[in-house]
C-alpha cells in the first residue's frame, strides 16, 4: 500500500481491479443521472477494501429471500448451503459451485454490471451481505 511521505501512513487507494473501477464510476454515473439511491449504495459498497466486501454463502440468500426478488450481493456469492427460491441474484462475482446450484434451483445469477445495463424493474430489491 503506497505511504504518504509528509505524514508516513498508509493512504486508502481502493480496489485496484480496473474492471472494478470502471464499474464504480458508471454505477456512480447513472446512479446521479437517474437520481438512483440503489445504484449509489451498491457503488460505495464496491469501493470498500476486499476485506470488507461481503461474501455471501446460498444459505443465507436463502434464508432472507423472498421469492421473486432481486438479491444484490456486493462481493462473491459462495456455494455453502442449498437455494430453496426462484430469485435473482446480481453479484460482483460467483464461485463456479456457486453458478451450478443456482442454476439447479431455476435462481438466475447475473453481474452487477449486467443489472446495471438493464435497469432495475419494478420488483423488491434486497442488498444481502
Amino acid at each position: 500500500m503506497p505511504t504518504n511521505i509528509r505524514t508516513n501512513t498508509k493512504m486508502r487507494t481502493g480496489p485496484t481491479n480496473i474492471n472494478l473501477k470502471g464499474l464504480i464510476g458508471e454505477l456512480k454515473r447513472k446512479a446521479y443521472a437517474e437520481d438512483s439511491p440503489l445504484l449509489a449504495r451498491i457503488a460505495d459498497d464496491l469501493e470498500k477494501s476486499t476485506r470488507q466486501r461481503r461474501a455471501v454463502n446460498l444459505s443465507k440468500i436463502s434464508r432472507y429471500a423472498k421469492k421473486g426478488e432481486l438479491i444484490v450481493v456486493t462481493g462473491k456469492v459462495l456455494a455453502a448451503g442449498e437455494l430453496n427460491q426462484s430469485v435473482t441474484i446480481a453479484a460482483w462475482k460467483f464461485s463456479e459451485q456457486a453458478l451450478d446450484k443456482i442454476s439447479k434451483a431455476n435462481a438466475k445469477a447475473i453481474t452487477i454490471n449486467d443489472l446495471m445495463k438493464n435497469g432495475v424493474k419494478n420488483t423488491a430489491v434486497r442488498i444481502i451481505g
